[in-house]
């Protein structure tokens, strides 16, 4: 009796480490981020099933781009924070297009709510951001000194609140405008840092022609953030590793650069459902020297 009392205790004993060890590779699998807008279209149909496929899938981190009238996919912020942390997800940024200096106090408290360390403005606010069908090209009106004035009031607010603003590029901000001015540059070189910095999207930065390594180097600490996404032979938005951007050499500029997190995102997937696009990505993430 005893000798079986012992073997079953040894078996006991042997399961639990086997549950044990199990979650502790599952949670050292899970690294690197995801922008949610990759796969906007699930979460809209599903949130938690698509959010529990992401936390499957490896991801650690988050950025949200689905807020609206004081919810988060439909979940109040505490509520989309408390299942955040059942999936072992961590909600680090928050994409507010709608964001306007009379709204702001209100998105920067439902943002702390939720947990979210950053909060984004994904495009130039308050109307300046426009898209131009005929060309299929985004741009703004208004001015660059306009839009860092605007930038430098949320920041104090941001600030305030707890979280830290960065603005967004797309491929505009590196073009020079009909006065020679380069938004971003005016940017980089006209808002506090202790009040404002950015998230480099490297794919738009590379499909404007400029080298985010420069402006590493010109700039550094300045983009907190980075998407990381891949372009085509064809320019268009590819998974990480299935297209033609050196992210290794961009890589080699992290340090300087101030990047704290990282963040897959395909805006679009094509032949690819975009559930098994952060797939591929996740899996060349590693392979590339993501950590």
């Amino acid at each position: 009796m005893k000798q079986l009392m012992k073997n079953n205790s040894l078996a006991f004993f042997v399961f639990c480490l086997a549950i044990l060890t199990s979650f502790s590779v599952v949670a050292q699998d899970q690294f690197g981020g995801l922008a949610l807008y990759t796969v906007r279209n699930d979460m809209s149909k599903d949130a938690k099933a698509t959010l529990k496929t992401v936390a499957d899938t490896g991801y650690k981190n988050i950025e949200a781009a689905g807020y609206r009238d004081g919810m988060y996919y439909d979940m109040s912020p505490e509520d989309f924070k408390k299942y955040l942390d059942e999936l072992g997800l961590t909600p680090v940024s928050t994409h507010q297009s709608s964001v306007t200096l009379d709204n702001a106090d209100v998105m920067f408290a439902d943002a702390k709510a939720a947990g979210f360390e950053y909060f984004v403005v994904p495009i130039p606010p308050m109307g300046m951001f426009k898209y131009y069908a005929e060309t299929k090209s985004m741009g703004m009106e208004g001015t660059a000194e306009e839009l860092a004035e605007i930038l430098s009031t949320m920041g104090k607010k941001c600030d305030a609140a707890g979280l830290k603003l960065l603005y967004h590029n797309h491929d505009f901000e590196f073009m020079k405008g009909k006065d020679g001015t380069v938004i971003i540059d005016y940017l980089l070189e006209n808002t506090d840092p202790a009040y404002v910095n950015f998230q480099m999207d490297l794919y738009w930065v590379t499909k404007a022609g400029a080298d985010p390594l420069a402006y590493f180097e010109k700039y550094p600490n300045r983009f907190k953030l980075w998407h990381v996404k891949d372009m085509d032979d064809q320019g268009r938005f590819a998974p990480v590793g299935n297209g033609t951007i050196d992210f290794t050499k961009i890589l080699s500029g992290k340090d300087k650069s101030g990047m704290k997190y990282y963040f897959v995102e395909q805006d679009r997937t094509f032949n690819m459902k975009p559930l098994e696009a952060i797939k591929v990505s996740h899996d060349a993430l590693h392979k590339i020297g993501f950590e």
